[in-house]
């Protein structure tokens, strides 16, 4: 069967689908205002057995691994390492339902439109839903993938911890999962070939410029910091102007001084953004006598990354010390960018042209489980547009026949790189 007949033969993506699955996933939420699935609680773990459960009915073999990350496969036609695609399931605070389960639920569907087609391939193909890709838990993103990929283990597990003080460890052992087992979970190159993540943009570059696909050049970077700043808690009435050690001033201060490195003109492409912060006492009566804040600081470009927060805690420390505060700081975590495979870029950019299929490369300024992974094999990243560039609130949306697009050009990339890499073409040989 020749190339192109293997990429016009394929059914259409049942659009139908695609609005079910992401319903039925929004379902699994804590709140009714946006969907609230945070990592290694009931609520993710349900969606994960969803996952499970659905691609088992498509008769596929389905596992999930020490990490809490679920698969299922579809054997291929000889020996061969895996071609995988997938993105994950858990959520911020009040997100909306396309972050991660668009990438999910287009997965689920390439499965059906695989199998109803009998579509032949040498690869397995596997499908893949991340546990704990968000950081909104523990400070630290993208843990089930960073498991995945060596870059997390065992003792890593108790030190993060959530705002109750519960680490991973115990997060996970109370839904049904042994952190003593994770590096169990970890990939082998002997195992994969290539991987594939389909995601919404969470900005506006593909809609404004009305492309319908993105396809992801480099992944940004993110340092992220806990800083908690110590004053005196101190009646509002009471205490004179002069006499006082406010965190929460300070701690404006910070924030401004934030926006101020990250918009000045060394700065052009960086992003920092003080996302939460805790008061105490937390009365409207008293001068609150500690702070903290959370800080996320992204970037293209490492060396900018690091830098931006070294001088932002440098000014934190100065201003604390002018205010008669006392600082403490802790790295959360801290990623560098990627920039993933040209090889498998033009892969993409190839199927996209075949089926006319207009795209635009493009930077990502999120984080993803493509990040982690690309470090055992060589991942690549696809775009659908995102309504008004509005991600990680309730009015996030893209559009069902965007998804659809998206799921199509997904579907005959994978035959693509199992063909290409059939063929004996390596990576080292088309970068």
């Amino acid at each position: 069967m020749s190339p192109t007949l293997v990429e016009t033969s394929l059914p259409p993506v049942d659009t139908g689908r695609l609005t079910h699955l992401l319903t039925e996933f929004a379902g699994y939420s804590e709140t009714t205002h946006g969907v609230t699935r945070l990592a290694y609680t009931p609520l993710e773990r349900g969606a994960h057995r969803m996952f499970t459960d659905e691609l088992s009915a498509l008769g596929l073999h389905t596992w999930t691994d020490a990490a809490g990350n679920s698969y299922a496969e579809i054997a291929g036609g000889g020996p061969a390492r895996a071609i995988g695609t997938g993105s994950h399931l858990d959520t911020v605070p009040n997100a909306g339902r396309f972050d991660g389960i668009a990438g999910v639920v287009a997965a689920m569907e390439v499965a059906r439109i695989l199998v109803e087609s009998d579509a032949r391939h040498t690869h397995p193909i596997r499908f893949v839903a991340f546990a704990g890709e968000e950081g909104a838990r523990f400070g630290q993103a993208c843990t089930g993938s960073r498991i995945a990929a060596g870059l997390l283990d065992s003792p890593d597990l108790a030190d993060l911890r959530d705002t109750r003080g519960v680490s991973v460890a115990d997060a996970m052992r109370s839904v049904g999962l042994d952190p003593d087992r994770v590096s169990e979970a970890r990939w082998s190159t002997d195992d994969w070939a290539a991987f594939v993540e389909l995601h919404i943009e969470q900005g506006n570059v593909l809609e404004a410029q009305a492309i319908p696909v993105g396809i992801v050049e480099l992944i940004s970077g993110s340092t992220r910091l806990r800083l908690d700043l110590h004053g005196r808690a101190s009646h509002t009435g009471g205490t004179p102007m002069h006499q006082r050690a406010d965190a929460m001033t300070a701690a404006a201060e910070i924030t401004l001084l934030a926006e101020e490195i990250a918009t000045d003109a060394r700065h052009h492409g960086t992003r920092a953004t003080v996302g939460r912060l805790e008061l105490e006492p937390g009365s409207i009566t008293t001068i609150p006598g500690t702070a903290r804040l959370y800080v996320d600081i992204r970037d293209v470009d490492s060396d900018r990354q690091r830098m931006t927060a070294v001088e932002l805690m440098n000014g934190a420390r100065s201003i604390c010390e002018r205010r008669g505060l006392t600082l403490d700081i802790e790295t959360l975590g801290d990623t560098s960018p990627v920039v993933l495979p040209v090889w498998l870029r033009r892969k993409i950019a190839d199927v996209c042209t075949t089926t006319g299929t207009r795209y635009r490369v493009l930077p990502s300024g999120a984080s993803h489980d493509s990040q982690m992974i690309n470090k055992v094999v060589p991942a690549g990243m696809i775009f659908v547009p995102s309504r008004n560039g509005l991600s990680h609130v309730p009015d996030e949306w893209t559009s069902v026949e965007d998804l659809a697009v998206g799921t199509d050009l997904l579907a005959r990339s994978l035959l693509a790189l199992d063909r290409e890499l059939d063929s004996g073409t390596t990576a080292e040989a088309t970068c």
